[in-house]
């Protein structure tokens, strides 16, 4: 096997690693937060932070050194106009990802605090969970027109 596709292959599953991930903890603490059960809410934001952690910050990482060596070895010039808006695209999702991050991970010590007191969540974890939520629909949509134009290469 040459070097391409070991490359290809690791940036094919980072990238499911990255998207999988941050649709699967989304998903979960969607609906956790939807059950009311604050024991529920702070397990699974507990393990979302732990997720990203393991999981999505290495397969950000991945992502665009896999990916410029891949453009380089296959002879894909930077100027490509599908990969200057897949680069584009990556960026927002980033950029929604980054606050994201810090939201879980007040989330995760609100409602920790919020079950060992045996009390209800408060406001602010409320507002921060509706940031949270409004941050991942435009990452999700970035990401899925990412995968778009890696599988088609489109030449705009």
């Amino acid at each position: 096997m040459n070097t391409y596709l070991i490359l290809k292959t690791i940036h094919i599953v980072s990238s499911v690693f990255l998207v999988g991930t941050g649709f699967g903890t989304a998903f979960y603490l969607f609906f956790a937060n939807r059950s009311g059960s604050v024991e529920s809410i702070a397990v699974v934001s507990r393990l979302v932070v732990r997720a990203d952690w393991w999981f999505t910050t290495p397969a950000v990482i991945i992502q665009p050194v896999t990916g410029l060596l891949l453009m380089e070895l296959g002879g894909w010039p930077l100027t490509a106009p599908w990969l200057l808006v897949s680069f584009a695209l990556f960026a927002l999702a980033g950029i929604c990802w980054l606050p994201v991050v810090w939201l879980q991970l007040r989330m995760a010590r609100t409602a920790s605090a919020a079950s060992a007191a045996g009390g209800a969540l408060p406001h602010p974890y409320w507002a921060d969970a509706r940031r949270w939520e409004r941050l991942g629909y435009p990452a999700f949509a970035a990401m899925a027109a990412v995968y778009f134009l890696m599988v088609v290469k489109p030449g705009f």
